[in-house]
């Protein structure tokens, strides 16, 4: 169950001594092909780390042979020689694997605005590609973890096992679209055609890493790469690689929920009744990132008032409803009824389940849509106050 479990990959996961821990910080993801499709989304953030800058144009002509993955450093806001070391990075790939460095993808996570030990690094590269094996998988998944508590994986079958997707993801805090603060590896051993790769990413990403929303903060690094082998000789169109990618990025993303920094609550608005899907993302994300709210839930107290006060603060042009027909409930129990009180409060135990489900109807329309998050917590805070020191 990992990013080498579809066939044509190899991986592995090392010590390259760019944390202090000393714990595992570098991975190498390797496709043997014989294809080598590629595609690639990146954060919306004006403001991007080298190794995206990079992957961006390596990967826009659709293809990919690797890609190289650390913690420890993000290599952002480094200027000109945090490109320059970047750019060494997929050289240094590129020698070791006997390939071009244009089709290396470079992926960095940790800390902003330090340069990284590129010595260390490019030792690291060294000692990964002497590794790489078919079942390095889940040391690959280790090597990119920072405040992650455990590693995210995923592999799922298609087509009675004929072809699958693999894939392996870090982030527990910085989650915010577009995507989440994250990286992401996805692999496949079906024939796809590049555009048909790149669409579906998209499209798969925007339902599930765009929808998750732990802390409203968005990073300079995140990346969700998919490489396709065609190992299994089987051709999917468009739409059963968007199938599959979907499935396997939504179980990802709930597993960067699961495991969002401090977090004792796992969140999920679902929006109903909406006048588009893009009117209910809106009202739920007003919902996720409200403070008052996600504290509430952290302390097991049912407060609707904070629920539909944060659906209010959406532009009517963004999202039209009637406030005095918006109902609101909390794990099945209808605390808000058109827009005032519904079923006693004290029937909802948040206290019983990691899991709560807030449902909003807004009674305006047919669109729907759900956005997770988590509450917010001590432990969040004091994680969160001391991240650099």
């Amino acid at each position: 169950m990992s990013v080498t479990t579809p066939r044509g990959f190899r991986a592995a996961g090392v010590t390259a001594g760019l944390k202090a821990s000393g714990t595992p910080d570098l991975a190498l993801v390797v496709n043997d092909g014989p294809e080598h499709v590629a595609a690639g989304v990146f954060t919306s953030n004006r403001v991007v780390a080298a190794p995206v800058v990079w992957s961006r144009t390596a990967v826009g002509d659709g293809v990919a042979r690797a890609v190289v993955l650390n913690s420890g450093g993000a290599n952002a806001c480094t200027g000109p020689a945090g490109f320059a070391d970047t750019h060494r990075t997929a050289e240094h790939v590129a020698d070791v694997l006997r390939i071009s460095a244009g089709d290396v993808l470079v992926c960095s996570t940790g800390l902003i605005g330090e340069r990284l030990d590129l010595p260390a690094l490019l030792a690291g590269v060294d000692a990964a590609a002497a590794t790489l094996a078919g079942d390095g998988g889940p040391a690959a998944a280790t090597a990119i973890m920072t405040t992650d508590r455990r590693p995210k994986e995923v592999a799922l079958e298609r087509g009675g096992g004929a072809w699958s997707v693999g894939g392996m993801a870090k982030g527990a805090g910085m989650l915010a679209p577009g995507l989440a603060t994250m990286l992401c590896v996805l692999t496949t051993d079906a024939v796809v055609r590049a555009a048909d790769a790149d669409a579906a990413l998209r499209a798969a990403t925007a339902v599930t890493f765009d929808r998750v929303d732990s802390d409203g903060c968005m990073s300079t690094n995140d990346t969700v790469v998919l490489l396709a082998s065609g190992a299994s000789g089987v051709a999917v169109d468009a739409a059963e690689l968007t199938e599959a990618l979907t499935a396997a990025c939504a179980t990802l993303a709930r597993a960067l929920v699961a495991d969002a920094e401090g977090a004792s609550h796992d969140i999920a608005v679902t929006v109903r009744g909406a006048t588009s899907e893009a009117a209910a993302v809106a009202v739920a994300r007003a919902v996720t990132r409200s403070n008052l709210f996600k504290a509430a839930v952290f302390g097991n107290d049912p407060n609707w008032g904070r629920v539909l006060s944060a659906v209010g603060t959406v532009p009517v042009e963004v999202a039209p409803f009637e406030a005095d027909a918006v109902d609101v409930a909390i794990n099945g129990v209808t605390v808000c009824r058109a827009g005032g009180v519904g079923e006693d409060r004290s029937l909802v135990d948040l206290a019983a389940a990691r899991e709560v489900h807030v449902e909003i109807d807004l009674h305006a329309g047919p669109a729907a849509a759900r956005v997770w998050t988590n509450d917010l917590t001590h432990d969040y805070v004091h994680e969160n106050s001391a991240y650099s020191t």
